[in-house]
Protein backbone atom coordinates (compact mmCIF):
# COMPACT_ATOMS: atom_id res chain seq x y z
CA UNK A 1 0.00 0.00 0.00
CA UNK A 2 1.23 3.50 -0.79
CA UNK A 3 0.97 6.79 1.05
CA UNK A 4 -2.32 8.66 1.30
CA UNK A 5 -2.46 12.17 -0.08
CA UNK A 6 -5.13 14.73 0.73
CA UNK A 7 -5.86 17.77 -1.39
CA UNK A 8 -7.22 20.65 0.66
CA UNK A 9 -8.48 24.05 -0.48
CA UNK A 10 -7.20 26.51 2.13
CA UNK A 11 -8.38 29.99 3.11
CA UNK A 12 -11.86 29.33 1.78
CA UNK A 13 -15.13 27.88 3.04
CA UNK A 14 -16.16 26.43 -0.33
CA UNK A 15 -14.49 23.83 -2.56
CA UNK A 16 -12.57 24.79 -5.70
CA UNK A 17 -11.62 28.19 -4.30
CA UNK A 18 -8.79 29.37 -2.06
CA UNK A 19 -5.37 27.78 -2.43
CA UNK A 20 -5.08 24.02 -2.97
CA UNK A 21 -2.35 22.14 -1.12
CA UNK A 22 -1.49 18.46 -0.97
CA UNK A 23 -0.85 16.92 2.45
CA UNK A 24 0.97 13.63 3.05
CA UNK A 25 1.24 12.22 6.59
CA UNK A 26 4.21 9.84 6.81
CA UNK A 27 5.11 7.39 9.55
CA UNK A 28 8.84 8.11 9.20
CA UNK A 29 10.90 10.73 7.42
CA UNK A 30 11.21 10.31 3.66
CA UNK A 31 14.19 11.13 1.42
CA UNK A 32 14.18 14.72 0.20
CA UNK A 33 14.40 13.76 -3.52
CA UNK A 34 11.28 11.61 -3.11
CA UNK A 35 9.32 14.44 -1.47
CA UNK A 36 10.39 16.83 -4.21
CA UNK A 37 9.34 14.30 -6.86
CA UNK A 38 5.91 13.90 -5.25
CA UNK A 39 5.48 17.68 -5.09
CA UNK A 40 6.42 17.93 -8.75
CA UNK A 41 3.88 15.21 -9.56
CA UNK A 42 1.12 16.95 -7.59
CA UNK A 43 1.98 20.22 -9.40
CA UNK A 44 0.30 22.40 -6.78
CA UNK A 45 1.76 25.53 -5.21
CA UNK A 46 2.75 23.45 -2.17
CA UNK A 47 2.82 19.85 -1.02
CA UNK A 48 3.24 19.37 2.74
CA UNK A 49 4.86 16.36 4.40
CA UNK A 50 4.19 15.56 8.06
CA UNK A 51 6.08 13.15 10.30
CA UNK A 52 4.93 12.52 13.90
CA UNK A 53 7.38 13.28 16.71
CA UNK A 54 7.67 11.70 20.14
CA UNK A 55 6.36 14.91 21.80
CA UNK A 56 2.94 14.71 20.03
CA UNK A 57 4.05 17.36 17.54
CA UNK A 58 4.90 16.93 13.85
CA UNK A 59 7.84 17.70 11.64
CA UNK A 60 6.49 19.71 8.71
CA UNK A 61 8.18 20.46 5.38
CA UNK A 62 6.79 22.24 2.32
CA UNK A 63 7.74 21.77 -1.34
CA UNK A 64 6.68 23.65 -4.46
CA UNK A 65 7.00 21.72 -7.74
CA UNK A 66 10.54 23.11 -7.91
CA UNK A 67 12.03 23.73 -4.44
CA UNK A 68 11.60 23.34 -0.70
CA UNK A 69 10.50 26.59 0.99
CA UNK A 70 11.13 28.07 4.43
CA UNK A 71 7.54 28.97 5.30
CA UNK A 72 4.09 28.29 3.85
CA UNK A 73 0.81 29.40 5.37
CA UNK A 74 -1.84 27.70 3.29
CA UNK A 75 -0.18 24.26 3.40
CA UNK A 76 0.21 24.60 7.19
CA UNK A 77 -3.49 25.37 7.50
CA UNK A 78 -4.24 22.41 5.21
CA UNK A 79 -1.99 20.15 7.33
CA UNK A 80 -3.71 21.09 10.59
CA UNK A 81 -7.10 20.59 8.93
CA UNK A 82 -6.13 17.05 7.83
CA UNK A 83 -4.80 16.11 11.28
CA UNK A 84 -8.09 17.04 12.95
CA UNK A 85 -10.28 15.69 10.16
CA UNK A 86 -8.57 12.27 10.24
CA UNK A 87 -8.60 12.27 14.08
CA UNK A 88 -4.83 12.02 14.34
CA UNK A 89 -5.35 14.93 16.70
CA UNK A 90 -8.33 15.75 18.87
CA UNK A 91 -9.95 19.02 17.87
CA UNK A 92 -9.33 20.28 21.40
CA UNK A 93 -5.58 19.75 20.95
CA UNK A 94 -3.38 22.31 19.18
CA UNK A 95 -1.43 21.23 16.11
CA UNK A 96 2.27 21.87 16.75
CA UNK A 97 4.78 21.83 13.92
CA UNK A 98 8.58 21.85 13.92
CA UNK A 99 9.64 23.59 10.69
CA UNK A 100 12.55 25.38 9.02
CA UNK A 101 10.99 28.60 10.37
CA UNK A 102 10.85 27.33 13.95
CA UNK A 103 7.85 26.17 15.92
CA UNK A 104 4.42 26.93 14.44
CA UNK A 105 1.11 26.16 16.08
CA UNK A 106 -2.52 26.05 14.99
CA UNK A 107 -5.73 25.66 16.91
CA UNK A 108 -9.14 24.55 15.80
CA UNK A 109 -11.83 27.19 16.30
CA UNK A 110 -15.59 26.80 16.25
CA UNK A 111 -15.34 28.14 12.70
CA UNK A 112 -11.99 27.84 10.94
CA UNK A 113 -8.39 27.55 12.11
CA UNK A 114 -6.04 30.08 13.69
CA UNK A 115 -2.29 29.79 13.08
CA UNK A 116 0.49 31.43 15.10
CA UNK A 117 3.25 32.67 12.76
CA UNK A 118 6.25 34.99 13.12
CA UNK A 119 5.75 38.64 12.18
CA UNK A 120 7.99 39.80 9.33
CA UNK A 121 7.91 43.63 9.13
CA UNK A 122 8.96 45.13 5.78
CA UNK A 123 12.33 46.87 5.49
CA UNK A 124 13.92 49.08 2.80
CA UNK A 125 15.07 47.41 -0.42
CA UNK A 126 17.82 48.17 -2.93
CA UNK A 127 15.78 46.59 -5.72
CA UNK A 128 12.90 49.05 -5.94
CA UNK A 129 13.56 50.20 -9.51
CA UNK A 130 13.91 46.66 -10.88
CA UNK A 131 10.85 45.58 -8.93
CA UNK A 132 8.67 48.31 -10.42
CA UNK A 133 10.02 47.61 -13.91
CA UNK A 134 9.11 43.92 -13.52
CA UNK A 135 5.61 44.84 -12.38
CA UNK A 136 5.19 47.32 -15.21
CA UNK A 137 3.79 50.00 -12.94
CA UNK A 138 4.89 52.67 -10.48
CA UNK A 139 4.46 51.85 -6.81
CA UNK A 140 3.56 54.12 -3.94
CA UNK A 141 6.15 52.28 -1.84
CA UNK A 142 8.58 49.40 -2.30
CA UNK A 143 10.20 47.24 0.37
CA UNK A 144 11.18 43.66 1.15
CA UNK A 145 10.39 41.29 4.01
CA UNK A 146 11.81 37.87 4.71
CA UNK A 147 12.83 36.55 1.30
CA UNK A 148 10.11 38.42 -0.63
CA UNK A 149 9.72 41.77 -2.33
CA UNK A 150 6.80 44.09 -1.64
CA UNK A 151 5.17 46.76 -3.78
CA UNK A 152 2.33 48.96 -2.52
CA UNK A 153 0.04 50.31 -5.25
CA UNK A 154 -2.41 53.18 -5.12
CA UNK A 155 -5.66 51.21 -4.93
CA UNK A 156 -7.22 47.77 -5.10
CA UNK A 157 -8.15 48.17 -8.77
CA UNK A 158 -4.47 48.56 -9.68
CA UNK A 159 -3.68 45.30 -7.87
CA UNK A 160 -6.52 43.41 -9.56
CA UNK A 161 -5.63 44.69 -13.04
CA UNK A 162 -1.88 44.09 -12.78
CA UNK A 163 -0.24 41.97 -15.48
CA UNK A 164 3.45 41.72 -14.51
CA UNK A 165 6.43 40.40 -16.42
CA UNK A 166 6.89 37.03 -14.73
CA UNK A 167 10.29 36.40 -16.31
CA UNK A 168 11.53 39.70 -14.89
CA UNK A 169 10.09 38.86 -11.46
CA UNK A 170 11.89 35.50 -11.57
CA UNK A 171 15.16 37.35 -12.19
CA UNK A 172 14.78 39.38 -8.98
CA UNK A 173 16.64 38.17 -5.85
CA UNK A 174 13.39 37.24 -4.09
CA UNK A 175 11.42 34.07 -3.50
CA UNK A 176 8.47 36.04 -4.85
CA UNK A 177 6.82 39.43 -4.92
CA UNK A 178 3.74 40.60 -3.03
CA UNK A 179 1.69 43.44 -4.50
CA UNK A 180 -0.77 45.11 -2.17
CA UNK A 181 -3.07 48.12 -1.78
CA UNK A 182 -5.74 49.46 0.58
CA UNK A 183 -8.75 47.18 0.55
CA UNK A 184 -12.18 47.40 -0.97
CA UNK A 185 -15.39 45.42 -0.43
CA UNK A 186 -15.07 45.61 3.38
CA UNK A 187 -11.45 44.36 3.36
CA UNK A 188 -8.61 46.31 4.97
CA UNK A 189 -6.12 45.27 2.30
CA UNK A 190 -5.89 43.34 -0.93
CA UNK A 191 -2.89 41.57 -2.39
CA UNK A 192 -1.52 39.24 -5.05
CA UNK A 193 1.64 37.11 -4.91
CA UNK A 194 3.90 36.10 -7.79
CA UNK A 195 6.55 33.40 -7.30
CA UNK A 196 7.77 32.21 -10.72
CA UNK A 197 11.29 31.73 -9.36
CA UNK A 198 10.06 28.84 -7.18
CA UNK A 199 7.65 27.40 -9.74
CA UNK A 200 4.50 29.30 -8.71
CA UNK A 201 3.66 31.95 -11.35
CA UNK A 202 0.82 33.36 -9.23
CA UNK A 203 -0.13 31.91 -5.87
CA UNK A 204 -3.83 31.73 -5.12
CA UNK A 205 -3.62 32.64 -1.41
CA UNK A 206 -0.30 33.16 0.37
CA UNK A 207 -0.42 32.88 4.14
CA UNK A 208 3.28 33.62 4.59
CA UNK A 209 2.94 36.90 2.66
CA UNK A 210 0.57 38.15 5.33
CA UNK A 211 3.32 37.85 7.93
CA UNK A 212 4.67 40.97 6.22
CA UNK A 213 1.33 42.51 5.26
CA UNK A 214 -0.06 42.38 8.80
CA UNK A 215 2.61 44.61 10.40
CA UNK A 216 2.66 46.90 7.36
CA UNK A 217 -1.09 47.53 7.24
CA UNK A 218 -1.38 47.56 11.02
CA UNK A 219 1.02 50.53 11.10
CA UNK A 220 -0.70 52.24 8.16
CA UNK A 221 -4.25 51.80 9.44
CA UNK A 222 -3.64 52.00 13.19
CA UNK A 223 -5.35 48.70 13.99
CA UNK A 224 -4.12 45.25 15.00
CA UNK A 225 -7.00 43.19 13.57
CA UNK A 226 -7.43 43.15 9.80
CA UNK A 227 -9.47 41.46 7.09
CA UNK A 228 -7.46 40.61 3.99
CA UNK A 229 -8.38 39.45 0.50
CA UNK A 230 -5.98 37.86 -1.96
CA UNK A 231 -7.26 38.88 -5.37
CA UNK A 232 -6.14 35.87 -7.41
CA UNK A 233 -8.43 34.11 -9.85
CA UNK A 234 -9.49 31.62 -7.16
CA UNK A 235 -9.45 34.22 -4.39
CA UNK A 236 -9.15 33.78 -0.66
CA UNK A 237 -9.93 35.49 2.64
CA UNK A 238 -7.86 35.80 5.82
CA UNK A 239 -8.35 37.40 9.20
CA UNK A 240 -5.14 38.79 10.69
CA UNK A 241 -4.24 39.72 14.25
CA UNK A 242 -0.90 41.29 15.06
CA UNK A 243 0.40 40.63 18.59
CA UNK A 244 3.94 41.88 19.11
CA UNK A 245 6.31 39.70 17.09
CA UNK A 246 3.59 37.20 16.12
CA UNK A 247 0.88 37.23 13.47
CA UNK A 248 -2.25 35.14 13.98
CA UNK A 249 -3.78 34.04 10.67
CA UNK A 250 -7.36 32.76 10.56
CA UNK A 251 -8.94 30.88 7.71
CA UNK A 252 -11.11 27.95 6.74
CA UNK A 253 -10.32 24.84 4.71
CA UNK A 254 -12.13 22.15 2.70
CA UNK A 255 -10.83 18.69 1.76
CA UNK A 256 -11.66 17.98 -1.88
CA UNK A 257 -9.64 14.83 -2.64
CA UNK A 258 -8.13 11.77 -0.98
CA UNK A 259 -5.84 9.58 -3.04
CA UNK A 260 -3.42 6.70 -2.61
CA UNK A 261 0.06 7.09 -4.02
CA UNK A 262 0.73 3.75 -5.73
CA UNK A 263 4.41 4.35 -6.41
CA UNK A 264 6.67 4.79 -3.38
CA UNK A 265 10.10 4.97 -5.05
Amino acid sequence: MGETLYQVDAFTRRPFAGNPAAVCVLETAAPEPWMQAVAREMNLAETAFLVPRADDAFDLRWFTPRVEVELCGHATLASAHVLWQTERLARSSPARFHTRSGWLTARCLEVGIEMDFPSNPPRPTRHGVALQEALGTAAVEVAEYGSDGLAVLADAAAVRQLSPNLAAIAALPFRGVTVTAPGDQDFDCVSRFFGPRVGVPEDAVTGSAHCGLAPYWSARLGKTELRAHQASERGGELELRLAGERVFLRGEAVTVLRAELLVTE
